[in-house]
């Protein structure tokens, strides 16, 4: 064994002056017992301090080009007195020697074998531990290639943290394997509970140019806690969780955690097997939006199963859509400012506990949706910001790259490896959590490129859509139908900008649904007029007919419309407690009445008289009195009335659907369509918007006989005044452009849906 010779900074193999970190040489085959003298202290101090950008170049061990069977071995192992490895097949020790900063090495002759390595501190107790810088990459050149062109379908399969059995020489170890990507950084390393939070014990290799890290850490196993620390370019070292995590320390702590593998056993085959055979846009579709974390507090997923689902069955709704669940530091921010993308909040607990809860719903009959939010992130330290010292998930130019309304930071979508991690990420939740649509988040902020900007920046043609967003959004749609058929997803848009549903092979964006913000404005400022005034203002309410099939609409009453001094829906409208349950009874039913699927948020279908507070749970003990447990009862009848007639819901997003009675009463604010279906069938919804009851009101119909009224809002059992009709007889009196009609008594601040009697 040699002494170590210190190469002079200018000499090849030499320490870089610019401060770089030093690549390994390849020594003079003809001279091969010096080779281990040939490595430069500034290479050996920056394997010391966990800086090396190829550490696996210098550690672990080295066959000779000339003789495989000699070896060369080395460790870092400061502060040790001594250090052997211990060859697995024959059990052999080789005494390393010091040859500076820490590291260790020696020659034998024993070939390329499986060892471990035993370190002897000042207390004299042999420590034994195997070696990740014996082990090859865990990451294949296809998966390295399709990183690379922004096309890996299963990235989290790639980077972040796995458990696994990885291949030594002759057997395989367990462990863990970490890769991220980091382009811009000198140098990355892992940090964690396993190595006392001392990162330059496991500094990572860099694969390739594309700035892909990765090590193999053998006898790290699930649920301990790490973080990446980054060395920039300024030399500076940052902590940073995973972007790729898919298991997350619990707010206000920031680790990530590594995930144990999923012990949950699906039982919704039967679901999805259903479900890839339906068309969602043309089936039922009325969601219960909920913030899991506040509808009822302290509940985790598996406690929110056992509560949920019986409300669900009590209520009727046929989905459930979550306000985001991946893991957001904030919880004021609602799940909407997320740094744990693939990481499900574990505020309510693991993985496989949501697993089990969307399990259980879909067991149970409910579709799942979630919120996702891909247009923009926030500036938490630890978080995806600057990742690896310069703007990488965010774009650059700050006219592009900030969302200053909410403080956030916007994804460069033109970045094939950003755009790889956000479709990579909307897959995730659909593969391995089984769900059924993603609502995508603030569209209209990612598609303009001067949406709520002073300075922005035009496009190639000086407009202001942004086409690389545009471009993101359809490729990830096109993605997820390709992949999951049956699945939705769902824009959350708020502009006129054209072809949100259309299919993208048709030049669309490739959205199934759009919520239609436009019908939810105007319809929650003409209810929040006095009814005595509505008559001026019947164009408000009409107007959604006009564009009513320009999209595929989603009519949404979300949490934004009762937060931030909005008031709740029951605040909305006018008039004593009686009038605005009345109102409220009549909002919903005009709601669940008119083309296209409807959302509501909780609370919304009790009335819950206050805004929505994150911090506490609904008001549950307004069910006790009998306005707020009126209007609870008609939802759920509502939704059973949905349920059972598809003419409220098979043709939303045809003309055929619906068809005009009445629309130009504007004196008495009456308003009376039929809803069809695609076999004939048809429900008459008639509503009167105006507080006067109307008696003997004539309205058309398409056939004589007998007519059923299906449902009432002003029914005792809702708590309206009880005007109502039962069976009604259709005589050949014609009226609204129909041969036959009937008379009715129209409740005021009511709705009627007659059907025809069986």
């Amino acid at each position: 064994m040699f002494a170590h010779d210190a190469t002079a900074p200018n000499e090849p193999g030499g320490p870089s002056q610019s401060g770089e970190p030093i690549q390994p040489t390849e020594p003079a085959a003809q001279v091969p017992e010096r080779r281990i003298s040939l490595i430069p202290d500034g290479e050996l101090l920056a394997i010391a301090e966990g800086r090396h950008g190829n550490p696996h170049g210098v550690l672990g061990q080295h066959p000779d080009p000339t003789r495989i069977d000699l070896v060369t071995v080395r460790a870092r192992r400061p502060l040790a007195k001594s250090v052997a490895v211990v060859l697995g097949s024959t059990g052999r020790r080789v005494e390393l020697e010091h040859v500076g900063f820490g590291v260790w090495e020696a020659e034998h002759e024993f070939g390329l074998d499986d060892y471990q390595i035993e370190t002897t501190y000042d207390d004299g107790v042999p420590h034994l531990a195997d070696d990740p810088y014996r082990f090859t990459p865990s990451i294949g050149e296809m998966d390295l290639y399709l990183i690379g062109e922004g096309r890996h379908e299963r990235l989290w399969d790639v980077l972040g943290a796995h458990v696994r059995e990885h291949w030594g020489t002759k057997q395989l170890a367990n462990g863990t394997s970490f890769a991220v990507w980091a382009p811009h950084a000198q140098a990355v390393r892992v940090t964690g509970s396993f190595n006392n939070w001392d990162g330059s014990q496991h500094a990572m290799r860099k694969l390739g140019d594309l700035g892909v890290w990765e090590l193999f850490i053998p006898g790290v196993g699930a649920h301990e806690t790490y973080k990446f620390q980054i060395f920039t370019w300024g030399n500076e070292w940052l902590d940073k969780a995973d972007p790729m995590a898919r298991h997350a320390e619990r707010p206000p702590h920031t680790a990530s955690v590594v995930p144990a593998p999923s012990a949950h056993e699906w039982g919704d085959d039967e679901w999805l097997a259903k479900r890839a055979s339906s068309d969602p846009h043309n089936g039922p579709m009325s969601v219960y939006e909920l913030h899991a974390m506040s509808w009822r507090p302290g509940l985790g997923y598996r406690e929110l199963a056992d509560e949920l689902i019986p409300y669900l069955d009590e209520m009727g709704f046929t989905h459930v859509e979550f306000m985001p669940l991946a893991e957001h530091p904030f919880g004021g921010s609602w799940g909407y400012q997320v740094t744990g993308y693939y990481a499900p909040t574990s505020r309510l607990g693991s993985p496989d506990d949501l697993r089990y809860l969307i399990d259980r719903l879909h067991q149970a009959g409910y579709g799942v949706i979630m919120d996702w939010v891909p247009g923009h992130f926030p500036k938490d330290s630890f978080g995806l910001a600057k990742f690896d010292g310069q703007a990488l998930y965010e774009h650059p130019d700050p006219r592009l790259g900030e969302q200053s309304d909410w403080g956030t930071l916007v994804f460069d979508f033109g970045n094939s490896q950003v755009r790889n991690f956000l479709v990579a990420n909307a897959l995730y939740w659909l593969e391995e959590f089984h769900i059924d649509g993603l609502r995508v988040d603030a569209v209209a902020s990612m598609i303009y490129r001067d949406y709520s900007r002073d300075e922005w920046i035009p496009n190639r043609d000086g407009g202001r859509e942004y086409y690389e967003a545009i471009d993101f959004l359809k490729e990830v749609n096109g993605t997820a139908y390709k992949l999951y058929p049956g699945i939705v997803m769902i824009a959350e848009e708020s502009t006129s900008f054209p072809g949100i549903t259309r299919p993208t092979d048709w030049g669309g964006m490739g959205f199934g649904l759009k919520w239609n913000m436009g019908w939810m404005n105007d319809n929650l400022r003409y209810f929040a007029k006095d009814p005595i005034y509505r008559r001026y203002h019947h164009g408000e309410l009409t107007f959604s007919f006009v564009y009513v099939w320009s999209e595929q609409f989603m009519l949404p009453i979300s949490h934004d419309e009762v937060v931030h001094g909005k008031g709740s829906m029951f605040d909305k409208m006018p008039g004593d407690d009686w009038q605005k349950a009345a109102n409220l009874r009549l909002f919903y039913s005009y709601q669940w009445g008119h083309p296209g699927k409807q959302l509501l948020f909780m609370g919304q279908e009790f009335g819950q008289p206050s805004e929505w507070n994150e911090n506490k749970g609904l008001d549950w003990w307004l069910l006790e009195n009998p306005t707020f447990s009126g209007v609870q009862r008609y939802v759920a009848e509502l939704n059973k009335l949905y349920r059972e007639h598809p003419a409220l819901w098979e043709l939303d997003h045809e003309p055929g659907g619906m068809q005009w009675i009445s629309g130009e009463d504007a004196d008495n604010s009456l308003l009376a369509f039929l809803r069809r279906d695609r076999s004939g069938g048809e429900l008459a919804c008639i509503f009167n918007f105006s507080n006067q009851a109307l008696e003997g009101y004539r309205i058309g119909l398409p056939a004589g006989g007998e007519w059923v009224e299906a449902l009432n809002s002003d029914d005792l059992w809702f708590g309206g005044s009880g005007i109502m009709n039962g069976q009604v007889t259709a005589d050949g009196e014609p009226m609204h452009g129909f041969a036959q009609s009937v008379t009715l008594r129209v409740p005021p601040l009511g709705a009627v849906f007659l059907r025809r009697a069986n």
